[in-house]
């Protein structure tokens, strides 16, 4: 790599400062792993493949001289997961919803966990919904979930991950309702609870999924590891960390000073919690978790990403290869819609994600795909 080009590397790096978890990872950085490939093109993506490709990758790299072990040394009691109870409002802008869960963090997106809800002939699974990481129930789905209740589908979520500063979940625990903070394969068992909890409910074998971000490897982690073969007929997911994320570079690089020996991120999980460490590209969670390939049988996949996502990319990392007996599409939101400007957080209040969900989950009654303009970081339900 060109002295040229690591300065290009580390200028895109240091620029997701903006983002509160990026500019915690970024605490001590500096230059890229010492000698790499000089061919490595100067791109997140080839690094990324780099990190992943490294000897000792798979195995969480060589053991750290500063914090020993694979970057999950905070150490942790555990993590919990509460259903919410109290019905909030439908709200079509993401920081309305997001100032609401931090008010109300037990909230419940509107329509969803009504327990005497019966699936229907037209519509024979209940769907459940997987927050993302420093997220919740509420400020994750209080625009999608009323519209899937609407279309007629018993809806359930839960908060999963939960965890206190004490327990390892980092400093975004403080601020109530920021949840998904716990290890993911702790928040896999508490996912295959609840849904075990909802199929009981509802008398059905089998639900689907809707995840934003975290939720789409915790829902991964439950498929493969936690029982939940033969238990989920469709997962619909959007910016999820399947494959982990470079977050802008950082986290790649971040990844690769591990992997040289230094625990920079088992530092920087006391303050970013176990998932967020668990999600940075190349970590010994990912090696385990897509070891076998990304898909389980008898589940068909709908993966979305977004061009403007600041957080999992690049947002092609997002996406499934199908393996035996599975279904993959493979969907960029802005595809036909170039006027979507939906972020990592807004894409859950796009008209279009929206849209592409309740196609996903009944084609027949929801074959056209919407697209409007949908604000960047607000999010609008496709206004200002």
């Amino acid at each position: 790599m060109t002295r040229r080009n690591h300065r290009r590397l580390r200028r895109k790096a240091l620029s997701c400062a903006v983002i509160g978890s990026a500019a915690l990872l970024a605490v001590g950085f500096g230059p890229g792993p010492a000698g790499a490939d000089p061919d490595i093109a100067p791109t997140e993506q080839a690094l990324a493949d780099f990190i992943s490709a490294a000897p000792g990758a798979s195995a969480g790299g060589r053991t750290p001289v500063a914090f020993a072990g694979t970057g999950s040394s905070s150490g942790s009691a555990g993590s919990r997961a509460s259903v919410p109870v109290s019905a909030g409002p439908e709200v079509a802008v993401y920081l309305a919803a997001f100032g609401y869960g931090v008010l109300h963090p037990d909230a419940s997106p509107p329509g969803a966990n009504d327990w005497s809800c019966h699936p229907t002939q037209q519509h024979p699974r209940p769907v459940v919904l997987a927050h993302g990481t420093w997220l919740n129930a509420y400020d994750s789905f209080a625009y999608l979930a009323p519209q899937l209740v609407r279309a007629g589908f018993c809806v359930f979520a839960l908060n999963y991950g939960q965890a206190n500063l004490l327990e390892g979940g980092g400093f975004g625990a403080i601020l109530p309702g920021r949840n998904g903070v716990g290890y993911m394969e702790d928040s896999a068992k508490q996912l295959g609870e609840f849904i075990d909890r909802v199929r009981a409910a509802t008398g059905v074998d089998q639900v689907d999924i809707v995840a934003h971000s975290q939720g789409g490897p915790v829902a991964d982690q439950y498929l493969k590891f936690e029982g939940g073969v033969g238990k989920v007929a469709r997962m619909v997911t959007f910016g999820s960390t399947h494959h982990g994320t470079t977050l802008l570079g950082m986290a790649t690089l971040g990844r690769a000073i591990n992997n040289l020996g230094v625990d920079i991120l088992g530092f920087n999980e006391l303050f970013v919690g176990h998932a967020n460490i668990e999600q940075a590209i190349g970590s010994p969670f990912y090696a385990k978790l897509n070891q076998a390939g990304d898909t389980v049988p008898g589940v068909e996949y709908t993966v979305v990403g977004s061009q403007h996502d600041e957080v999992s990319n690049p947002y092609e990392l997002t996406f499934l290869t199908a393996g035996p007996d599975a279904t993959v599409h493979n969907i960029t939101l802005q595809d036909g819609c170039a006027q979507d400007m939906s972020d990592h957080l807004t894409m859950m209040y796009s008209p279009r994600a929206a849209s592409i969900a309740l196609r996903a989950l009944d084609p027949d009654a929801h074959p056209d795909l919407v697209c409007t303009f949908n604000p960047w970081f607000i999010g609008g339900g496709g206004g200002l």
